[in-house]
């Protein structure tokens, strides 16, 4: 089971025990695979920021 697959899975399992039933397996994938989306960006951005304050005089 790859990591994107096991992170739906908990995802799924989480929103269940919360009592959200409306999600399909698919959401919980599309949703997985757009919160590792947003933080390769979040990564991105901080690691320019830090770049960028370790060039300031």
């Amino acid at each position: 089971m790859s990591v994107k697959a096991t992170m739906a899975t908990i995802l799924q399992n989480q929103l269940t025990l919360h009592g959200v039933h409306s999600l399909t397996p698919s959401d919980c994938e599309q949703i997985v695979d757009r919160l590792i989306e947003q933080l390769r960006e979040l990564e991105l951005s901080l690691a320019a920021r830090e770049l960028a304050e370790k060039q300031e005089p």
